[in-house]
């Protein structure tokens, strides 16, 4: 697939909920990747009236757009069909709807332009954006905090994932528009948390540190969730303060679950790879643009030598370049696909296929 001089250039497509976004990212021999384009249209708008994504909405509003996207990116990196060398697109884990709009568009798109078809799992994309952006070497530890999923994965290489912590109930992006829900701030939740948290007191509320001390290494935030709404009941009606002071002290707890569930799993890699001088922790997804959390992470990393990366906010967040860096990675590894063509979006895509799910096994009569 690469040129004689090992140019890869690979055109990205990402619709897998409420953004619609497509990229060029170039590959030049041993040199820096580049992203050559990045256009993301998003949708918040059009969601804000309902708390939260609609995925029929969704859906109709990447089919209006897409193409005008892809015809963006491509524009802006200064290249046509013809110039690219493949057509890499999310096909899963997401809102089906918006799944088969995008892969239904790249595989037109690149059966026209007679191009090869990556289908790319959208976590793929975020475990390998540090490589795009960094130029880091495997093996390393992802901890992937978003709205579907809290993660933490031993990336061994491209395609090669071992997952180490997950949730047992909600993501923690979940938790953060929860909690935004119920003290009556707008969508998207997350960041509006955040803003709230800045001018609040975190010690008002003495909320629980899940899974804290714990010798399980996986995740809770439903107890965290109940116990914000039961502070936000018991304080009703809330003031512009006690809305402060509730998003502070959930956002503390939070960075204090974090910092001591991600210490168990520094403490692991340090055991199963002792010959890596300078380990890294790769932080990724929506909720890694949090400044909180990142600062308590990279304190943590800091006292356990461990390098901490957190890609840029526009590539924390869903976007097609790193599709497009995973679809260079996967050729580069030889992982091409002949059958990408025959492909179906698939709502539920573990990076790890053999560790069984566990969503669901942290409430009351849940089983193993």
């Amino acid at each position: 697939m690469e040129s004689s001089d090992g140019l890869i250039r690979v055109l990205g497509i990402e619709t897998s909920c409420d953004e619609t976004a497509a990229s060029v990212v170039e590959l030049r021999g041993d040199q820096a990747a580049e992203i050559r384009s990045s256009v993301v249209l998003s949708q918040i708008e059009e969601h804000a009236a309902f708390g939260g994504v609609v995925p029929e909405i969704a859906a109709r509003a990447h089919v209006e757009s897409l193409d005008g996207i892809v015809e963006a990116a491509l524009e802006d990196a200064g290249m046509g069909l013809a110039d690219v060398d493949a057509v890499a697109v999310t096909a899963g884990p997401g809102l089906v709807g918006g799944l088969i709009v995008g892969l239904m568009t790249a595989k037109a798109i690149a059966a026209a332009a007679g191009k090869p078809l990556l289908a790319i799992n959208h976590l793929e994309g975020h475990a390998l954006t540090a490589r795009l952006t960094d130029g880091l070497a495997f093996p390393y530890l992802l901890l992937l905090v978003s709205g579907g999923h809290t993660q933490i994965v031993l990336v061994r290489g491209v395609g090669d994932y071992q997952r180490w912590a997950t949730t047992i109930d909600d993501a923690l992006g979940e938790a953060f528009d929860k909690t935004a829900k119920m003290l009556g701030l707008a969508y998207p939740g997350g960041p509006n948390v955040e803003k709230e948290a800045m001018r609040g007191d975190a010690s008002r509320f003495a909320f629980p540190r899940p899974m804290k001390g714990s010798a399980q290494p996986d995740f809770s935030f439903s107890g965290l969730k109940t116990a914000v709404r039961q502070a936000a009941g018991a304080a009703a009606p809330l003031s512009d303060s006690d809305v402060a002071d509730v998003c502070a002290s959930f956002q503390e707890a939070v960075s204090d679950a974090l910092a001591d569930r991600v210490a168990r799993s520094l403490a692991r890699f340090r055991e199963e790879f002792p010959d890596i001088a300078q380990p890294a922790l790769v932080v990724a997804g929506g909720v890694a643009a949090n400044r909180q959390i990142r600062a308590e992470l990279e304190a943590q990393c800091s006292q356990q030598g461990f390098r901490f990366i957190a890609p840029p906010h526009e590539l924390c967040t869903d976007n097609a370049a790193m599709i497009a860096w995973a679809g260079i990675e996967r050729l580069r590894a030889g992982l091409g696909q002949d059958d990408a063509a025959s492909f179906v979006p698939r709502s539920r895509w573990p990076l790890d296929e053999v560790s069984r799910p566990l969503v669901g096994f942290g409430r009351r009569g849940a089983k193993a």
